[in-house]
C-alpha cells in the first residue's frame, strides 16, 4: 500500500472517529430537580411563611413529649386583670379542626387579659413592612362586642405596631387586620389583648408577611424560596420521604387533609418528632413548582407504613403494616384522585377544587411516585401492585416512579429491582447517603444498566458532608449521570432544607435562620449542574493525559439555546490539564464564559464566613481544540454559546 494512500486511510479513519465522538445521545432533560420533604422545620418555621407557632391549638404530647395544646402561648394577665383560660372541643370552628381556646375576662384591668405567641423563635419584623393579621373567633358572652388590640411588641414590650377591631358575633367569624411596622427585631411577640368583660372563643391565629414568594396568600418566605428557585431545578418531589409513609397507618400522609380553606385542614404528627400545620399543603407544592418552572412529583404512601415505625429499626423489627382490602380500595382512589387534582378539567370533581383554590388550568402533572424505601415484603408488592395498575389503567400518560429501598445494594434493592422489572415500572427510585470516596469509585454504576429495563430516580442522596470535598465527589459522581441520563433520568440531593435552630439531618443543601439563609457549597454544585443541564450528550470531548477516580468531565448541549456546556471535575490535589475537542460543533463567532468553584477539600461555607466558596466567572475565547488548564479541587463548567 503507498504512503498517499495509508494516510489518505489513516485521515478517514480520524474523521470517522471524530464523527462519531461527536453523535450526540438524547438524555434526560429533567435530570436534575430538588427533593422537599418536612424535615428539620423545613415547611412550619422555614418555607412555610406563616409566622405563629401552633395557630390552631392542635399540638399535643403526640408530636413531641411535653407539648399541649397551649405550646408556645402565653397568657397574659399583667395590669392586674383577671380571668382564665381554657382549650375546648365541645363546638369546634370546624371537625378536622377539634381545639380552640376559650378566654373569660372578668376584669380586664389596665392592660386587658390576653394570650402571646412567640412564633418559631421569635418573629423577624422590619419597619415600615406590613403583615397580615387574622384569626377566628366569636363571642360567648351576652352584650356589646368584646373589645380587642391586636400589637406585634419587641422583647421589652414596646409596641411595633397595633391595631383594633372588636368581637361581636355569637357564630365563627374571619377578622382580619393589617399591621404596619414602625421598628425592627429579630425576636418580636404577637399579643392578643380583651380590654372588655367577656367570654371569647379563638382559633387559627394567623400572622403572614404582606410580602411571601409571588406574593401569594397562605404563601412561602420569599428570600428562601427564592433561593430554591436559583436552582432552576427542572421537578420537585415533595412532600417527603419517611414523612410519606409515616410512623404508622394511621400517621401516614394523606394530600385530600391538606387542601382547601386551612382551617378545615387535618393536622398531625411529623414524623420527624414534631407537628405538621398542613398550611403548606398540596396546592401550595403544585403552585410553588409552577411559579419555580419545576414540573411536579408528588410521593404517595404504597397503602403501607414505614417499616421503621414506632422505632422497630432499633431492634431490627419491622413495623411495615398494610391497608387492609376495604381500606386499599379507598385508598386507590384517593390516588387517582390526586391525579385528577392535579389534571383533571375544572369540570371534573377534583379539578373544580382546584380551581376553586384559584388555578382554574392543569397542573399537569406526568410523575407520581409510589412508595418510599419500602421494605419489600409481600404485603409492600401486592399493595403497590394494585395501586400502579389502577394509576396505568385510567392515566397510561402519567410516569410512575416505584422503590427499591434505602440503600444502593442489598436485600430490598434486589428484590426491589426484581419487582420492578416483574411489573414494568417505568422508573425507580434509589437511595444512597454514602462517603465521598463511595461517589468517586462508583462513576460507573450506570454505565452498564440495562437500557431496556426500569429507569432511574436518584431521589436521595449526598456525600454525608458539606465540604468542598464532599461536594466536588458529587460532582464527579454528577458528570456520570450525564453520560447515563438516558437510563438515570432524575436525580436530587436530599435533604434540601434544613433550619439551624432544628436541625434532624445532616448533611443539608441549604441551612437557614429566620433572618438569614446558608447555601452550601453541594448548593452551588447542584446549581451549576442544573442552571446548566443540557438534552443531548456527546461522548470522547473532553480527555485527560492520566485515567484518576479523582478526574471526571461531561459535555452535553442545550437544543432550546444551542449552548454547548462543559463541565470538568478535579477533586484532586493535583493540576492537570483538560483536552477539549469541539470541531465542527463550535460554531463561528461563539463566545463562552466561564465558573470554577474551588478552594481547599476541607473547606465549606459557615454563618461567620457564608461566601468562602462560591462560584467565580470568568471569560476565555473558544477554539475547536483546547487545552485547558484544570486548578486542583475544582469544578469548572463552561458554557460556550453561539
Amino acid at each position: 500500500m503507498s504512503l498517499r494512500l495509508l494516510t489518505a486511510c489513516f485521515f478517514c479513519l480520524c474523521l470517522q472517529a471524530a464523527t462519531l465522538a461527536q453523535q450526540p445521545k438524547k438524555i434526560s432533560p429533567d435530570l436534575f430537580g430538588i427533593f422537599f420533604e418536612d424535615i428539620s422545620y423545613a415547611a412550619d418555621g422555614g418555607l412555610y411563611a406563616e409566622m405563629v407557632q401552633n395557630r390552631s391549638f392542635e399540638y399535643s404530647p403526640t408530636d413531641r413529649k411535653g407539648w399541649n395544646a397551649l405550646t408556645s402561648w402565653d397568657y397574659l394577665t399583667d395590669g392586674f386583670g383577671y380571668g382564665n383560660i381554657s382549650v375546648e372541643s365541645s363546638s369546634p370552628l370546624h371537625p378536622n379542626n377539634k381545639h380552640y381556646v376559650l378566654l373569660t375576662i372578668e376584669e380586664p384591668g389596665q392592660k386587658g387579659i390576653g394570650i402571646r405567641n412567640n412564633g418559631f423563635d421569635g418573629m423577624v419584623i422590619r419597619k415600615g413592612a406590613q403583615y397580615h393579621f387574622s384569626l377566628f373567633a366569636k363571642q360567648e358572652s351576652p352584650g356589646a362586642g368584646i373589645a380587642t388590640e391586636v400589637s406585634l411588641q419587641n422583647n421589652k414590650g414596646e409596641i411595633l405596631a397595633a391595631s383594633k377591631c372588636s368581637i361581636n358575633n355569637k357564630e365563627w367569624k374571619k377578622y382580619e387586620l393589617t399591621l404596619t411596622a414602625d421598628g425592627s427585631t429579630d425576636s418580636a411577640q404577637l399579643v392578643i389583648r380583651f380590654t372588655s368583660k367577656g367570654s371569647v372563643a379563638l382559633d387559627m391565629v394567623s400572622l403572614f408577611p404582606e410580602k411571601t414568594f409571588h406574593n401569594r396568600p397562605n404563601g412561602l418566605r420569599a428570600d428562601l424560596a427564592q433561593t430554591i428557585a436559583d436552582l432552576h431545578p427542572k421537578f420537585m418531589r415533595f412532600p417527603g420521604g419517611c414523612l410519606v409513609h409515616g410512623d404508622g397507618l394511621g400517621n401516614m400522609y394523606r394530600w385530600k387533609n391538606t387542601i382547601g380553606p386551612v382551617e378545615q385542614r387535618i393536622e398531625q404528627k411529623n414524623s420527624w418528632n414534631y407537628h405538621q400545620s398542613a398550611g403548606l399543603g398540596y396546592f401550595e407544592y403544585f403552585q410553588f413548582c409552577e411559579d419555580i418552572g419545576a414540573k411536579p412529583l408528588p410521593v404517595v404512601p404504597a397503602a403501607v407504613s414505614c417499616q421503621n415505625s414506632g422505632g422497630t429499626w432499633r431492634i431490627g423489627g419491622t413495623g411495615q403494616r398494610g391497608l387492609e382490602p376495604d381500606e386499599l380500595k379507598t385508598y386507590i382512589q384517593d390516588v387517582l384522585d390526586l391525579i385528577e387534582y392535579a389534571n383533571g378539567s375544572k369540570d371534573s370533581y377534583w379539578g373544580a377544587k382546584r380551581a376553586a383554590a384559584g388555578h382554574l388550568e392543569p397542573f399537569h402533572l406526568e410523575y407520581i411516585g409510589i412508595g418510599n424505601e419500602d421494605k419489600i415484603t409481600p404485603v409492600f408488592k401486592e399493595r403497590f401492585q394494585k395501586i400502579y395498575a389502577a394509576v396505568k389503567e385510567k392515566y397510561p400518560a402519567v410516569t410512575v416512579i416505584g422503590t427499591v429501598g434505602p440503600a444502593p445494594a442489598g436485600e430490598d434493592f434486589e428484590l426491589g429491582w426484581q419487582f420492578a422489572n416483574e411489573q414494568k415500572v417505568p422508573i425507580v427510585d434509589e437511595h444512597y447517603y454514602e462517603a465521598p470516596a463511595w461517589f468517586l469509585s462508583n462513576q460507573h454504576r450506570y454505565d452498564h444498566y440495562n437500557r431496556n429495563l426500569s429507569g432511574v430516580y436518584i431521589g436521595e442522596y449526598a456525600s454525608r458532608g458539606n465540604t468542598l470535598g464532599n461536594a466536588l465527589a458529587e460532582a464527579v459522581y454528577m458528570t456520570s449521570l450525564e453520560r447515563n441520563a438516558d437510563v438515570v433520568r432524575m436525580a436530587s440531593y436530599a435533604p434540601l432544607l434544613a433550619n439551624q435552630q432544628h436541625t434532624s439531618w445532616n448533611p443539608n443543601l441549604i441551612y437557614f435562620t429566620n433572618t438569614r439563609i446558608l447555601p452550601t457549597v453541594n448548593y452551588y454544585v447542584q446549581q451549576l449542574f442544573s442552571r446548566n443541564q443540557g438534552d443531548l450528550y456527546y461522548d470522547g470531548l473532553v480527555s485527560f493525559a492520566q485515567k484518576d477516580s479523582v478526574l471526571a468531565a461531561s459535555c452535553v448541549k442545550d437544543t432550546r439555546t444551542g449552548d454547548l456546556i462543559i463541565k470538568i471535575v478535579n477533586a484532586g490535589p493535583a493540576q492537570t490539564v483538560a483536552d477539549i475537542q469541539l470541531g465542527s460543533l463550535l460554531a463561528k463567532n461563539a463566545s463562552a464564559e466561564v465558573q470554577v468553584l474551588s478552594g481547599e477539600p476541607g473547606m465549606k461555607n459557615t454563618w461567620e464566613h457564608p461566601e468562602t466558596i462560591v462560584p467565580k466567572m470568568a471569560a476565555i475565547q473558544p477554539g475547536r481544540k483546547m487545552q485547558y488548564d484544570v486548578i486542583p479541587y475544582s469544578l469548572t463548567v463552561i458554557r460556550v454559546k453561539k
